[in-house]
Parts: structure tokens; C-alpha cells; sequence
């Protein structure tokens, strides 16, 4: 663990989880965004916001959406509830989807990776469809699941009526909350795999073999952008949820209702340019180091280590110097066998001066059942004895 800096570290026992906020931009008076009327720039391993411009302005997010749905996706593969090689049925709703689609037929299968390269590189309706009416059994049913996962997070601006965003009532977002949702979806490394592709293929070497080319263009053009997701809808205009990695930085760039898609990439660079001249990351704890333990009389093995989730990283202009940060561990006060590896059981916050810069959460890092009867006959026998010897 890096030793850059004085940090001390306080432990708040929580009887519920905490509830994230992130941190907002430092004030500037530079106009980085020229076009777009809604834009943020985030940086994903310390959540802090570098610039926004009416962020909080709720917005028709077009296929930006699929962030979310990819998301949900996402955390399904991590339970195992899904695999990549399964093969999925397609259903005649999803196969009537219009839009931006991979042109998929009713009754065909396709394997759950390949419905992801075709949500990711060509933003398809259809494949969206397709793998919500598999991870919930309907299309509704996963859409309830969307805004369940928005209010976890804090979303109080956004709500979805469809997994695609295809034009539909009540359907928006805000850049803030696609920074955030955005945010969660990096922390499973694996999707920039798929939203950093520019080209692939679908049913490759078959009559209807298909030609994926992705949408976002800067992956071609921008050194680190790994991803994320276009949209556009006569509505919403031009939108772009952009990643892009440097070194110890991995920046969020949102734009919304650009007018043209070259002014759309123009604002998107140039938070970009801006983000990683302007700043560096200072990391404080690594996702390796073992903050806090959990003591269980009743479970195998009786003690669980917690980690951060990821790297703790801090932000700072190049030209400031290094803070005085505190670190907070607000941990769950319960316990509940069995422990799967990666539950969360709290989060690490760090303030400096008093302000909250960054939070992480705390994972187990290792699983914990139940112990058995013997094991907590063995227990208390040895409790006994030792008892008796004292």
C-alpha cells in the first residue's frame, strides 16, 4: 500500500448500508462543452466529478440505456446465473424490434456473448430484448429490475420504460446519473472486452453472417477510450457515455443532445483533454489490502477479511500539493451466513479536510458457509477446555 500521505483511519459499525453520493466539480471557468445543453465529466476509480454543465437535467438517454441493461447483465454472469456459452432462444417480441438492431429472428439462438457484442459494438434493440426477456422472463419484468438497480445507486433522476431507449414516456436520464451507472458498469472489467471492439462478426462463415461496427467512433480516434455507448433518437439528439484510461486515471465523459455527432465527440474530447492534463490520482489502499475483519462463531472460516472493491484512488490538480486524508470505515454491523466472495458488507470513505473526496465499498474476500455440527461441537469443546484451563 502506498504511503503518500497522512491517513488515519475511524470504523462506524452501520445496522444498514450506506447510502453513495458523489463528489461535485470544483468550480471552473472554463466552457469545455460547446454544443451539448448536458454534460459531466467523472473519474471512475475516485467518483469525482471535473466539470459539469447542467448535469442534473433529465434528458431522453436513446440507447445510452443500454448501460444499464448491460449492467444487470453483467452482475447476472457474476452470479452464475448466466454464462457466456449459453445459448438463448429469441422470442417474436424481440425479434420485432426496430431501431438499431443485429437482425435477429424469432426462434434463433444465440449465445449470451454474442448477444452482448451486439448490445455493446452495435447497440441492437434486439439482442437488448432478448437477454431481458432471458434475465427476468419478460421484457416488463426486466425493466422493473432496471429502476430497482437506478434507485440502489441513488438515482433519483432517471427512470426507464424499455431496456433499449427507444422513444417511450416517462423514459429519461440525467449525465449525472449515466456517470454513476456508467461508474458501476467499468467495475466489472470484463465488458470493455465487448464496448472496446471497433468491428466483429456474428454467425460467422453462415449465409447471414452479420458485420459489427461499433458506434462510438472515438475508439478509433481517442488514446484509452475503451468504451461505452452512443445514442441518438430524433429526441435526444446526439448522446455519447465515453471511457477512456491513462495511466492511474480512467475518465467518464457523458454528453447529451449534442446537435451533430462530430460536436457530440468534439465536447467529448475535450472533458477528456482536459481531465487527464489537469489531474492525477493519488491511490491510497489497494484492492489487495485487508481493511477490517469480521468475527463469526458460527461460520467456516470464523474470521472474514474485507477489502475495497477496487483501488482506492484520490484526485488532485497536478499543480496542488498532497492532502491530509482521513479514511472511515462504515461497516455492516451483521453478518448472514452464508458469505458469497464480493458481497458488500460496507464502504471506506475518504474525507480530506472534513470533505468527502471518494468512497469504495467493502467486499469479502473470500466465502463463508455455514459451519456444520461438528465443527461447532469441536468449537465449543475447545472453548470448554480452555475454560477450565484458565
Amino acid at each position: 500500500m502506498k504511503r503518500l500521505l497522512s491517513l488515519l483511519i475511524a470504523i462506524t459499525v452501520l445496522g444498514v448500508m450506506y447510502t453513495p453520493t458523489y463528489a461535485k466539480a470544483e468550480e471552473t471557468a472554463e466552457e469545455l462543452v460547446n454544443s451539448a445543453p448536458s454534460a459531466i465529466l467523472m473519474e471512475k476509480n475516485s467518483g469525482m466529478t471535473l466539470y459539469e454543465k447542467q448535469a442534473d437535467k433529465k434528458l431522453p438517454p436513446a440507447s445510452m440505456t443500454k448501460i444499464m441493461t448491460l449492467l444487470l447483465i453483467m452482475e447476472e454472469l457474476e452470479k452464475s446465473n448466466i454464462s457466456l456459452d449459453e445459448k438463448v432462444r429469441v422470442s417474436e417480441n424481440a425479434a420485432s424490434m426496430g431501431g438499431s438492431q443485429i437482425f435477429l429472428e424469432a426462434g434463433e439462438e444465440m449465445t449470451v456473448k454474442d448477444l452482448i457484442k451486439g448490445i455493446a459494438i452495435a447497440s441492437g434493440n434486439d439482442a437488448s430484448v432478448a437477454m431481458a426477456e432471458r434475465i427476468a422472463g419478460s421484457e416488463k419484468a426486466f425493466v422493473k429490475l432496471m429502476n430497482e438497480k437506478a434507485k440502489s445507486l441513488g438515482l433519483k433522476n432517471t427512470h426507464f420504460e424499455n431496456p433499449t431507449g427507444l422513444p417511450a414516456k416517462g423514459h429519461y436520464s440525467t449525465a449525472r446519473d449515466m456517470a454513476v451507472m456508467a461508474r458501476e458498469l467499468l467495475l466489472h472489467e470484463d465488458i470493455t472486452e465487448y464496448t472496446s471492439t471497433y468491428e466483429d462478426y456474428l454467425r460467422k462463415g453462415q449465409e447471414n453472417e452479420f458485420w459489427l461496427v461499433n458506434t462510438n467512433k472515438l475508439i478509433k480516434s481517442y488514446p484509452g477510450v475503451d468504451g461505452l455507448k452512443t445514442g441518438y433518437t430524433d429526441k435526444a439528439k446526439y448522446c455519447l457515455t465515453a471511457s477512456a484510461k491513462k495511466g492511474d486515471l480512467h475518465m467518464i465523459a457523458v454528453v447529451m443532445g449534442a446537435e451533430t455527432p462530430k460536436k457530440r465527440n468534439a465536447d467529448v474530447t475535450s472533458m477528456l483533454d482536459y481531465g487527464f492534463s489537469q489531474y492525477e490520482g493519488v491511490q491510497l489502499f489497494s484492492k489487495n489490502d485487508v481493511l477490517h475483519s469480521l468475527k463469526t462463531t458460527r461460520g467456516t472460516p470464523k474470521v472474514l477479511p474485507l477489502a475495497p472493491e477496487k483501488d482506492v484512488v484520490v484526485l488532485k490538480k497536478k499543480n496542488q500539493p498532497k492532502g491530509k486524508y482521513k479514511a472511515t470505515l462504515k461497516v455492516r454491523k451483521s453478518l448472514d451466513l452464508p458469505v458469497k466472495k464480493g458481497d458488500h458488507f460496507g464502504w471506506i470513505v475518504i474525507t480530506n479536510n472534513g470533505q468527502e473526496v471518494t468512497k469504495v465499498r467493502l467486499e469479502a474476500t473470500k466465502p463463508v458457509k455455514r459451519a456444520n455440527i461438528l465443527e461447532l461441537f469441536e468449537r465449543s469443546f475447545r472453548n470448554l477446555t480452555s475454560f477450565q484451563k484458565f
